[in-house]
Order: C-alpha cells, then sequence, then structure tokens
C-alpha cells in the first residue's frame, strides 16, 4: 500500500512523497543540507564530532606519555652501570 507520505524535517522545511509510510520525520534535507546551501557547519545529532576530538586528545596525551618514557629509558642507559650489571653483561 503506498501513501503520499509528509516529509518533515528538523529545520521547519516539509515536502510530500510516495512512501508506504504516511508520515517521515529527518534531520536534514536539501533545505538545510550544506552540499544544497554551499554553508560549511557540523550536523552532529549523535556528539560524533565531540567524540571524535575526544579521542583525538587522548591520542595526543598518549604520545607525549611515550615520548616522556622513551626519554627516560633512553637516560636510564646513559646513567653509569654499577659493577654487577657490568659483570652480567660481560657474560
Amino acid at each position: 500500500m503506498f501513501y503520499q507520505a509528509t516529509v518533515t524535517c528538523a529545520c521547519g522545511n516539509s515536502f510530500v512523497v510516495g512512501s508506504t509510510r504516511q508520515a517521515i520525520q529527518v534531520d536534514i534535507c536539501s533545505a538545510c543540507h550544506p552540499f544544497f546551501t554551499g554553508e560549511q557547519k557540523y550536523i552532529d545529532t549523535q556528539g560524533r564530532v565531540e567524540k571524535f576530538m575526544a579521542r583525538r586528545e587522548i591520542a595526543k596525551a598518549a604520545k607525549l606519555i611515550n615520548k616522556a618514557k622513551k626519554i627516560r629509558e633512553e637516560k636510564k642507559e646513559e646513567r653509569p652501570k654499577t659493577l654487577k650489571e657490568m659483570l652480567q653483561k660481560a657474560k
């Protein structure tokens, strides 16, 4: 069974299409989509941008931590060896 469905966008725009449903709710339409309007904006209904930015900050922090660990290991190798360590290495 086909209906003349009314599509209603979150921006307030509405239009009629053929569908198996009587009414359709959408988050974005041609009246507010950046491709058609020519303006750039973030359309984030599920917090994806914030999640991505949080993961990016975590990755930056992890990179700094790894760099600090590497520096510590290099300094540890530079320190003078104990007699015991030198004898174990010689074996």
